[in-house]
């Protein structure tokens, strides 16, 4: 137990007309929807680095937090998971995540900053023991230091590319250790900033050869939890290698990974990518990538990735769509990748913050089921395709161009436009949100 969040209750389900700001009013942990609890279909996670490592800063301005626990000490790295375990405590989610960087202090080496991993993997391990809350997945932070300036694996020097491979070693043995069930692999810095001393075809090659090499040694060590690549667009370089679900699947295809990693997908990184999130979720479930989600929103007059908690239900229930027809979450779950404020100083700012998430979530998820199980959307997207499904017209599809021609001018075929009816759809829709 710590004081950081002294006096605040636990949050529990108290139902959609309390006026209690310490309850759930839609989020019910055990609530039973399609033969699942609520708890283990949406396998909420709390973001370590959000949460408890980021100091409040912008691009204009520097630290506005002030947490006991900040600092580059061992003892102080304890504190920090202690208050952390006592926050999910309090909102009783049963995932978190991390870098290896927001739970340990950076050496001065890498053998001393993985001796430090080892370390606090074990004060982990039984902080987890204790509370029963679990690892959704770990990563490594490949891109805050300044020898990550030029990327990681896609660095122009070997010595940084051979610092990031060790690294994600010692990651990947902490997550295994720790009973991680997914290993994200997030590319800061996978990207360029000019042409003019990028060398592209070299430094694709080099992304594919690390990822390779990751997905080799999981197997070696015996990981069996699922390995995620995570899109991240324009941001903070000109351009990434790694710029949405269609691009990555087009790199895996080109290293023969496309059996071998899944997607972990961000709200905030669909729009920066000029798409919406359902989007990116449904390519990826069509694609057979679809692995996990990290839930927040961006600022629409902002051209940033603001990880802000998510609020809007529509667009939540929009997207837990497509994670219902994908066939919901196994071994991924709804990390929130959000940070507060940075006016937002008191540590019940960070509960609430994340208690009213879990709500927006849960009250999005419902109203995704109530739309899958209405068969309405579904029913209209079958009829819109029917025609493909006669003998005739599926033939077409292992045809040849002379032959259809040949075809439409014996049959006289006249096509004419079909309604594809969105705006009756939209009103689908808004009748569940």
């Amino acid at each position: 137990m710590t004081d950081f969040f002294k006096d605040i209750p636990t949050i529990t389900y108290e139902g959609p007309d309390s006026t209690n700001e310490f309850a759930f009013k839609h989020y019910n942990p055990a609530e039973q929807l399609n033969g699942k609890s609520m708890q283990d279909h949406l396998r909420f996670g709390v973001a370590y680095w959000h949460s408890f490592a980021w100091p409040g800063g912008d691009p204009f301005g520097g630290q506005t937090f002030d947490r006991p626990w900040f600092g580059d000490t061992m003892d102080l790295a304890r504190m920090k998971a202690d208050v952390a375990f006592e926050m999910f405590r309090i909102l009783g989610q049963p995932y978190y995540c991390w870098h290896d960087a927001d739970v340990r202090p950076e050496g001065a080496t890498l053998a001393e900053s993985r001796s430090r991993m080892e370390e606090i993997t074990d004060y982990l391990g039984e902080k987890q023991a204790a509370s029963g809350t679990k690892l959704l997945w770990g990563t490594a932070n490949l891109f805050s230091n300044r020898r990550f300036m030029s990327g990681a694996a896609t660095n122009p020097d070997p010595d940084v590319f051979a610092y990031s491979a060790a690294t994600i070693k010692y990651c990947l043995d902490a997550t295994l250790k720790l009973g991680g069930e997914n290993y994200v692999l997030w590319g800061g810095r996978e990207g360029y900033e000019t042409l003019l001393n990028t060398d592209l075809a070299r430094e694709r090659q080099q992304a594919g050869r690390m990822l390779c090499m990751v997905v080799d040694y999981a197997k070696k060590i015996g990981f069996d939890g699922t390995i995620l690549i995570e899109p991240k667009p324009q941001e903070p370089t000109k351009h990434q290698y790694d710029y949405d679900t269609a691009t990555v699947y087009g790199f895996l295809k080109d290293f023969g990974l496309e059996g071998e990693v899944k997607m972990n997908l961000e709200q905030g990184h669909a729009i920066l990518a000029g798409h919406s999130f359902e989007h990116e979720l449904a390519m990826a479930a069509s694609l057979g990538i679809f692995g996990s989600i990290d839930m927040n929103r961006n600022d629409y007059q902002s051209g940033w990735d603001t990880d802000q908690f998510p609020n809007n239900v529509p667009e939540v229930a929009l997207a837990y769509y497509e994670v219902l027809k994908a066939g919901g979450f196994t071994t991924g779950g709804t990390n929130f990748d959000a940070k507060l404020r940075r006016q937002s100083l008191d540590p019940v700012d960070l509960i609430l913050a994340h208690a009213g998430a879990f709500d927006v979530c849960a009250r999005g998820f419902k109203a995704a089921a109530a739309m899958l199980a209405d068969g309405a959307l579904e029913d209209a997207r079958t009829a819109r395709y029917a025609d493909w499904d006669t003998p005739a017209n599926a033939a077409m599809l292992t045809s040849s161009l002379d032959a259809i021609a040949a075809r439409v001018e014996a049959e006289g075929v006249d096509p004419q436009p079909k309604s594809g009816r969105q705006e009756r759809l939209e009103n689908i829709v808004n009748r569940f949100v």
